[in-house]
């Protein structure tokens, strides 16, 4: 990867801050595409002088892409959206891109999508992430499709945000309890992209399930949360009725659910097994309480302080 340019479409987010630091170490100069560049600058300390480019890109608007990757030798897709414009931003945008990214030459291509990607989906977030695949590939024969299944990591939107939920409420509402998630650590994530780009022709084409090792279902999650930040909270599983009606109002500020999260949950996000993961590229999964405790003690009722006496 030594002096490689890659171009990270999105790489200012929650995953993207740890693909750079994984491809800055390796020798790699990356270009860091956000719509607004300056939300990204963070990560300029993260390189060496010169390391770090930033570009303003807005995946809807397909000349600002190719004037993003132009030059690159690989270029990393990680635009995703909860809504309204899944189509917008997981398909064409996608597809946009792969575009782009053969037209510049690149040599490799990346699309993080996820596990349960399906074209056929009720869920428009799954339907448009498995058209995306299919419309990278018809662009890019040779793009590599990661499918994480939810990944954590200290600043994760999932782990936080149940722990923040178990932390303030004496009662835990759960909906969907049984639904199974096989959740990947961050870094893992990262590991397998770079593994990726350092040899493009032996993963050229393929497609990689990314999952941590173990898998845990909603209410299981609930309850190791409570008993890592040392919290004792009732928790009432909702009947799937509840969640149906909750998911209606989803689109009011505030809801607890969104309608196509709802649509989600119907199906367990775990790896299938018939597709390579981590093992495949080398890559030891990381247990999630092997790692997580070390930022869940925020939520604890004396944070960092409350360890000791909670030991």
């Amino acid at each position: 990867m030594k002096d490689k340019v890659v171009t990270l479409i999105g790489g200012g987010g929650f995953i993207g801050r740890y693909i750079a630091q994984e491809l800055l170490a390796a020798g790699a100069r990356i270009r860091i595409a956000e719509r607004d560049p300056r939300r990204a600058w963070f990560l300029k300390p993260l390189g060496g002088l010169g390391q770090t480019q930033f570009a303003a890109c807005d995946v809807t608007k397909p000349d600002t892409v190719a004037r993003a990757v132009a030059g690159s030798d690989a270029v990393v897709y990680l635009v995703g959206t909860w809504g309204p414009n899944f189509k917008g931003l997981q398909e064409d945008g996608l597809r946009a891109a792969a575009d782009a990214a053969k037209a510049a030459g690149a040599e490799a291509f990346v699309d993080i999508s996820t596990i349960g990607a399906n074209a056929e989906s009720d869920s428009k977030y799954y339907a448009t992430k498995g058209a995306g695949e299919a419309a990278a590939r018809s662009a890019f024969p040779d793009a590599v499709i990661l499918r994480p299944s939810v990944v954590f990591g200290p600043e994760d939107k999932f782990i936080n945000r149940f722990a923040a939920m178990v932390a303030a409420m004496p009662v835990v509402p759960v909906l969907k309890p049984k639904a199974r998630f096989q959740p990947v650590h961050v870094v893992d994530v990262a590991k397998a992209v770079a593994r990726v780009l350092a040899e493009p022709d032996a993963h050229a084409g393929k497609t990689y399930e990314l999952a941590g090792p173990e898998v845990i279902a909603m209410g299981e999650l609930i309850g190791w949360l409570a008993q890592s930040i040392g919290r004792a909270p009732a928790i009432a599983e909702l009947p799937d009725v509840a969640g149906d009606l909750l998911s209606l109002f989803g689109f009011l500020p505030g809801a607890p659910i969104k309608r196509d999260q709802w649509k989600m949950l119907q199906t367990d996000n775990v790896a299938s097994g018939t597709l390579p993961g981590l093992s495949a590229l080398g890559i030891a999964p990381t247990p999630m309480e092997a790692v997580a405790p070390g930022w869940l003690v925020r939520y604890r009722k004396a944070g960092r302080f409350g360890v000791r006496a909670a030991a």
